[in-house]
C-alpha cells in the first residue's frame, strides 16, 4: 500500500513548514513541499502531522474496573484491584481492543502493555492480547507482569512482624512462561513485541530478575518494570537492601538502554546519576500518580541531568482512562510548580519530542521511530486543526499539548497501514466494540475487599498514619 499525504503543516525547530509525505510499505519514502500524488492521496491541509506517540505503559485489563476504587494509595488499591478474579480470555481480548483505540484516538501509535495475567491461564493471557492488538493494527510491547512473591509483601515488614502469603508461582515456572511466550508471540517485524517485565522489585526475588536480564539478552528484548512508585517502595527497599532500589536493580544488570522504568517518583540525585548512566528511561505516569496519592516525579531533574523521559496513561483502574493527550498535558504542567525558574518548565514542543522520539527511545527504536524523516517507519497521525476543540487558530502543538482537544486525531497510520481514517478505526466498529464492552461488564464490585482491613492497619501501622 502507499499513500500521499499533501500540504501537511509540520512542525520545525522554531516554526512550521508545509509538506507532502510519501508512504511506500511501512516507510516514508518521500518528503518534500510539492510531491507527485500517487496511492492514496490524503488531504493534509489544516492538519497537523506528528509521529505517533507511544503509550509507555498501561496495563489493559484493569479497563475492566476503571470508575470503581475507591481513593486509595497503591498498596490498599492493589487489594481492592486482585479482589476480582471473574475475568476471562475474551475479557482481555476486549480490553486491548479497548486500549488500543482509546489511544490511537489520542495520537498514540504504539502501546506498552504491562500485562496483569489470569492466573492458571497465563500464556492464554498473553495469546488473547496479541490477538486484541493485532486486530486493531496498533505497535504493541507486551510485557507480561511477572512476580514471584505474595502481593503484600510489597509492603515494609515494619517492627510487627508482617508475614506476607507464599507467591503464587515458583521462579522457575515464571520464566518457562515467559520463555514460552518469546517463542510463541515475540514477532517485531509484525508489530508485536514480547518484554521482559517483572513488576518490580517490592515483588521480584533477584532470582526473577537475573533471570529476567539473561532472558531479554539472549532473545534482545526490551525490558520494563515498575520503580519507585511510592514512599512505601522505597522504605521497603532500605529494609531489604540497604541500598536504594535503583542501585540494587543496578547490581543486577536490570539498567541498560533497553530498560523503561514507569513512574520513578521517589528517587535522589544519586539515583538519577545512576539511570543517566545507563540510558534507562523513565515512563512518567502523571495521572496515576496523582490519583493514588503517590507523588510528583523529579522531571525536570531527570531530563537537565541527562535521562530519556516519556508518558504513560497507566491502567484504567488507576487513571481512569487512556486518553495519551491528557496525561501529556498534565505530565507537561504539573512541574511549573516543582520549579520556581520557569525557564526549565517543559514547552509543547518538548513534550511532543518526549511522546514520540522519548517513548521510541524507551523501546530501543529511536533509530526508527519518532521522527518524520525518510526511511523511519511510518507511525504517523493527522491530527484535524479544524476540530473546535483546536480553534481558534493560534499554535497548534499548542492547541494539541496545553488546550483539551477532542476528536482531534483525522488519521493515523502504523507500519504504514492507515488504521485511523476520518477519525474512526479501520478494523473495526465502535459501535460493536462498546457493545461487546457493555456485555461483558462485571457490574457493581463487592467493596471494599475482605483482606483490606488487615492490609490497612498494617500500612497505616508502617507508615507512621494514626489507626
Amino acid at each position: 500500500m502507499s499513500f500521499t499525504i499533501k500540504q501537511a503543516i509540520s512542525p520545525t525547530a522554531t516554526g512550521y513548514e508545509v509538506i507532502d509525505v510519501y508512504i511506500e510499505g511501512t516507510e516514508i519514502q518521500a518528503i518534500a513541499p510539492d510531491l507527485a500524488p500517487r496511492g492514496t492521496v490524503i488531504d493534509g491541509s489544516r492538519h497537523l502531522l506528528l509521529p505517533g506517540f507511544v503509550n509507555a505503559h498501561t496495563h489493559s485489563p484493569e479497563l475492566w474496573q476503571r470508575g470503581a476504587i475507591a481513593p486509595y494509595p497503591l498498596e490498599l488499591w492493589l487489594t481492592e484491584l486482585y479482589a476480582v478474579s471473574t475475568l476471562t480470555p475474551e475479557h482481555i481480548y476486549l480490553s486491548a481492543i479497548a486500549t488500543a483505540v482509546e489511544t490511537l484516538l489520542s495520537g498514540g501509535t504504539t502501546v506498552v502493555d504491562h500485562l496483569i495475567l489470569l492466573p492458571g491461564q497465563e500464556l492464554e493471557t498473553i495469546a488473547a492480547a496479541v490477538r486484541g492488538y493485532q486486530a486493531v493494527g496498533i505497535r504493541a510491547f507486551i510485557g507480561p507482569l511477572i512476580y514471584d512473591q505474595h502481593p503484600d509483601a510489597g509492603i515494609p515488614k515494619g517492627d510487627n512482624n508482617w508475614q506476607p502469603g507464599e507467591g503464587p508461582l515458583t521462579t522457575a515456572a515464571i520464566l518457562e512462561i515467559l520463555e514460552i511466550a518469546v517463542q510463541r508471540f515475540h514477532r517485531p517485524e509484525a508489530g508485536i513485541s514480547i518484554m521482559t517485565a517483572p513488576t518490580g522489585l517490592q515483588l521480584c526475588s533477584d532470582q526473577l530478575f537475573r533471570g529476567c536480564v539473561e532472558l531479554s539478552d539472549r532473545h534482545n528484548l526490551c525490558r520494563h518494570t515498575h520503580l519507585l512508585e511510592t514512599k512505601a517502595q522505597q522504605k521497603l527497599a532500605q529494609e531489604q537492601y540497604g541500598c536504594s532500589a535503583v542501585a540494587h536493580l543496578q547490581n543486577l544488570g536490570f539498567l541498560s538502554s533497553r530498560t523503561s522504568l514507569a513512574h520513578c517518583v521517589w528517587l535522589d540525585d544519586g539515583d538519577i546519576a545512576i539511570l543517566a548512566a545507563t540510558g534507562s528511561t523513565v515512563v512518567h505516569n502523571p495521572l496515576s500518580n496523582l490519583r493514588l496519592g503517590s507523588g510528583i516525579a523529579p522531571v525536570l531533574k531527570y531530563r537537565a541531568a541527562g535521562v530519556n523521559v516519556t508518558f504513560g496513561c497507566d491502567g484504567s483502574a488507576s487513571n481512569d482512562g487512556q486518553d495519551l493527550l491528557e496525561a501529556i498535558k498534565i505530565g507537561t504542567m504539573l512541574h511549573n510548580i516543582t520549579d520556581a525558574d520557569y525557564r526549565h518548565w517543559l514547552t509543547p514542543r518538548e513534550a511532543v519530542e518526549m511522546a514520540a522520539l522519548g517513548g521510541a527511545r524507551g523501546l530501543n527504536g529511536g533509530d526508527a521511530l519518532g521522527t518524520v524523516h525518510i526511511g523511519q517507519q511510518a507511525d504517523l497521525v493527522l491530527y484535524d486543526l479544524k476540530t473546535l476543540s483546536l480553534l481558534p487558530k493560534t499554535d497548534p502543538l499548542g492547541l494539541l499539548v496545553m488546550g483539551r482537544p477532542t476528536n482531534a486525531v483525522a488519521h493515523s497510520w502504523v507500519r504504514g497501514e492507515q488504521i485511523i481514517a476520518g477519525g474512526k478505526p479501520t478494523r473495526l466498529e465502535l459501535d460493536q466494540l462498546c457493545g461487546d464492552l457493555d456485555r461483558l461488564s462485571l457490574g457493581a464490585i463487592q467493596r471494599p475487599s475482605p483482606d483490606l482491613p488487615a492490609v490497612e492497619a498494617h500500612y497505616r501501622q508502617v507508615m507512621g498514619l494514626p489507626s
